[in-house]
């Protein structure tokens, strides 16, 4: 049997090897009932049943016995389980289809109460172990770090994550039932700090994701309502994506029809090449139980490559006037890509997957009643493009350039830009010219000239290798104005910088705050600060055209 963290198994051998007497019993009223019977005398008699006991000690059949009201301890039933559900003692189909089973996941802090148990008894009835590998995932806490429990009153019930839950009702749920009830009004007033407006709806894909992002090498989760909402934006994402997608090719040729020519192009090739490569890191995640970086992994390229770019740089293609087979690789893109996205996801978000799926088959070509069953995703070698890459890897920094010039100078997204290019070399002139429809669409380049010489026109600047690209700054901003503008940001900052560095400076505040409080003070100090510098630099750079 492998741990998973490995240093685990230490947990589990200093335990084996210092092993001590544990009570057999639980008073419960659920589990198996312990096997003893008393006589008016206290006398014991154990059998497998009661008929088995009075045989067993020859008692006769008029003498009353009394059975032990205990059950066995609760963790002797969960030891029986991986072979208890499988029809044992029987030697049914299932118990030999599924005993021993590949993988046990579970917390830290049961590995001796229920792993080593049901290994114990798996080699004592089974005579093998009940499994193999044993991952051990960290436990989740309340936003303070605190473990959870009932007598703290900070328990989270799924449910009320899942379909959200207004704060009274909170209040009363965690309050209600308390093995300490003087604790009532400490609970109440933790719980109105914590979530002073209840509990919004997040949908269980949400938190599965959510689980799933934070699950890193057994470490224990805070849970963190905010980073939760970041994993409900995520399928709000998804399965807005799902819909342009659907909008796009209903009733077009998605290029189901083998006999049908396609032609994919730079950024077809580049989106594929980058689904390869997110395909061979979830497998190589899912291998070794890392399935943080498996979120991560699948986050990042539905949300920033297929998203943010893909999505967008087929509007271009899509309206121009393209040959049908490009039009016909694009929207073949779209969906298969797409529907390659909801068998990577589906693990960790199953419902939302699931529904999306439903609709995307028949258009990429699937057949199926369920994504449930269709293979995973496994990468391919010959579709990296590593040409693919490195054009759109060029496009991309081209008009990350030009958002940073709007940005910075405060101009519309929509308004469009002349752009001068100075020191573009042979390889940014036909990029340019190749990449044009997507520059003028997503960039909105009013024009594109070429500078030669030492040409200096009053523009912001942004670099992309050797080459610059410049934003003539006249008839975009009013100068006065855009300084007027900034001088009021920058004169407030400056307030706000020296109210915080005062605040932290006060040896009282940060002796007495809470250590949470203080770090968020810093943190937020920083950021000003940053802004201010970021604004003071800008404003100098106006103020010399």
């Amino acid at each position: 049997i492998r741990f998973v963290p490995e240093n685990w198994s230490k947990t589990y051998f200093e335990w084996m090897n210092n092993i001590q007497d544990w009570c057999i019993s639980r008073q419960l009223w659920w589990g198996h009932r312990i096997p003893a019977w008393y006589d008016a005398q206290g006398n014991i008699y154990v059998g497998r049943d009661e008929a088995e006991a009075r045989a067993k000690h020859k008692l006769p059949a008029d003498l009353p016995l009394n059975q032990d009201e205990d059950v066995l301890d609760t963790w002797f039933s969960s030891a029986l389980w991986p072979f208890s559900t499988l029809g044992w003692p029987e030697q049914t189909p299932e118990l030999k289809l599924y005993y021993p089973t590949s993988v046990l996941v579970t917390g830290f802090d049961i590995i001796f109460f229920w792993v080593a148990r049901m290994i114990m008894m798996g080699l004592k009835f089974m005579d093998d172990v009940p499994f193999r590998e044993v991952y051990i995932h960290g436990l989740v806490r309340d936003p303070h770090g605190n473990k959870m429990s009932k007598s703290k009153g900070n328990v989270l019930d799924p449910l009320d994550i899942v379909d959200g839950i207004e704060l009274e009702a909170l209040v009363a749920k965690r309050t209600s039932g308390l093995m300490q009830p003087k604790l009532a009004a400490k609970i109440e007033k933790l719980t109105r700090a914590d979530f002073p407006d209840g509990i919004p709806a997040h949908g269980t894909d949400a938190l599965r994701f959510y689980f799933a992002a934070l699950a890193s090498t057994g470490r224990d989760i805070r849970f963190d309502t905010q980073r939760l909402s970041g994993y409900r934006n995520f399928c709000n994402k998804l399965w807005n994506a799902a819909r342009y997608v659907l909008m796009t090719v209903d009733g077009q040729d998605t290029g189901t029809d083998p006999q049908a020519e396609v032609e994919l192009g730079v950024a077809e090739r580049w989106i594929i090449s980058r689904l390869q490569q997110v395909e061979a890191e979830i497998t190589g995640h899912v291998q070794t139980y890392r399935f943080d970086l498996y979120a991560q992994a699948i986050h990042e390229f539905v949300w920033h490559h297929y998203c943010d770019w893909y999505l967008e740089l087929s509007k271009p293609i899509l309206q121009a006037e393209v040959s049908p087979a490009l039009q016909r690789g694009t929207r073949r893109t779209l969906v298969r890509v797409l529907e390659t996205v909801l068998r990577l996801l589906h693990p960790i978000m199953p419902f939302l997957t699931e529904d999306i799926w439903q609709r995307v088959a028949a258009p990429a070509g699937k057949r199926g009643d369920t994504v449930m069953l269709q293979p995973f995703p496994q990468s391919r070698a010959d579709q990296v493009d590593a040409a693919a890459e490195a054009e759109i890897g060029w496009l991309q920094n081209f008009l990350l350039g030009i958002r940073q010039i709007r940005g910075e100078m405060d101009i519309s997204p929509g308004k469009p830009i002349p752009i001068l290019l100075r020191n573009a070399g042979a390889t940014d002139r036909q990029r340019v010219a190749t990449m044009r429809p997507w520059i003028d669409f997503l960039g909105r380049a009013e024009s594109i000239a070429y500078l030669d010489g030492d040409e200096a026109p009053e523009a912001a600047t942004a670099i992309l290798g050797g080459m610059q690209i410049l934003v003539p700054m006249a008839g975009l901003i009013d100068k006065d104005a855009e300084l007027a503008r900034l001088g009021k940001q920058i004169s407030k900052l400056e307030k706000d910088v020296a109210a915080g560095a005062g605040r932290l400076g006060n040896d009282s505040f940060v002796a007495k705050a809470p250590a949470a409080v203080v770090a968020k003070a810093r943190a937020q100090l920083a950021a000003q600060q940053s802004t201010l510098r970021e604004l003071q630099v800008q404003m100098k750079r106006i103020d010399q055209m």
